[in-house]
């Protein structure tokens, strides 16, 4: 396990005892692929946005975004079970940002999401990667971004592959929003 080298004491005993810049020194402890930060950054976005929007704790939706792939750069088959057993609860954080963690990957831990943060941090995933792949092969990236070229993207399989479409889908169901309006909100958050 890497040492951290941080300013703060890592003795946390909530969400409110981690600040965004010593969470955002943490993952860049775990995570140094350009991609993966950026990927961990639009789900914290992502995830703070729908905070605000619903009346929820901005702070830890934005947590919960931002370290939901702490481990998976440095322990691919162990994600997200090494984070949400070893790593986190180390350092005190917040339990619902644990089990919230640890519901985005069903599959691996048997957690399902239950509470509006698991239900969003699972929806908010897969969807912002996709829609990162999407920006990424536009002129005008997020600005502009309309659901029907998105739509197209998600048909072709080809298209960015390794993003689950059965997830994409799972998750408006489970924060019983359309897909169309839930990618509409997220294009906004991440043109700005």
């Amino acid at each position: 396990m890497p040492t951290l080298a941080l300013e703060k004491p890592l003795t946390l005993y909530n969400v409110h005892s981690m600040d965004r810049s010593t969470a955002q020194a943490l993952l860049e402890q775990y995570v140094t692929q350009p991609s993966l930060l950026r990927h961990s950054q639009m789900v914290a976005q992502a995830m703070e946005a729908y905070a605000q929007k619903l009346g929820e704790d901005v702070e830890q939706w934005y947590l919960a975004g931002l370290l939901h792939d702490l481990d998976w750069e440095m322990f691919p088959d162990e994600h997200p079970n090494k984070a949400v057993q070893d790593i986190l609860p180390a350092l005190g954080i917040d339990q619902a940002i644990i089990e919230a963690i640890r519901a985005h990957a069903p599959g691996r831990t048997g957690k399902q999401p239950e509470t509006l943060l698991e239900k969003y941090l699972f929806a908010c995933d897969e969807i912002s990667g996709f829609l990162d792949a999407v920006a990424k092969v536009r002129p005008d990236g997020f600005t502009g971004l309309e659901y029907s070229s998105v739509k197209k993207k998600l048909k072709n399989k080809s298209f960015a592959a390794n993003v689950s479409r059965e997830d994409i889908d799972q998750g408006t169901i489970l924060i019983e929003v359309p897909i169309e309006e839930h990618v509409i909100f997220l294009a906004k958050v991440f043109s700005r």
